[in-house]
């Protein structure tokens, strides 16, 4: 174990002395280092992120979902979240993630997670 871990160290410290050394960043959107120092920890954030991105996916869709049924049953859009779980439509209004809120609109029924302000 402790020998296959010293030579994959070895081999990615040889890889990264290997590459071209580049002026401009080829892609200014990418904010990992690609150190293998910290590929770890870059390899956590994105996984944090792609969650988060799931999990706010996943909640507007069910909330949209309700929006869609309440509208089918009832010929109206609902007023506000709230009456989706009134009337049964939604078990909970799902918590938007940290630094954001759900924002409802009663005239078109559309439903977006925007970030406080």
């Amino acid at each position: 174990m402790k020998t296959s871990f010293l030579f994959v160290l070895a081999t990615a410290a040889c890889l990264t002395g290997c590459g071209e050394k580049s002026s401009s960043n080829s892609n200014p959107t990418n904010s990992t280092s690609g150190n293998p120092l910290t590929a770890p920890v870059d390899y956590l954030g994105a996984v944090g992120k792609a969650q988060q991105h799931a999990v706010k996916t996943i909640d507007i869709a069910s909330i949209t979902q309700a929006i869609q049924l309440f509208q089918a049953d009832r010929g109206r859009l609902p007023k506000d979240l709230n009456e989706l779980v009134t009337e049964r439509f939604l078990g909970k209004i799902p918590e938007a993630p940290y630094g954001s809120r759900i924002d409802y609109d009663p005239a078109t029924g559309q439903v977006k997670v925007v970030k406080k302000q």
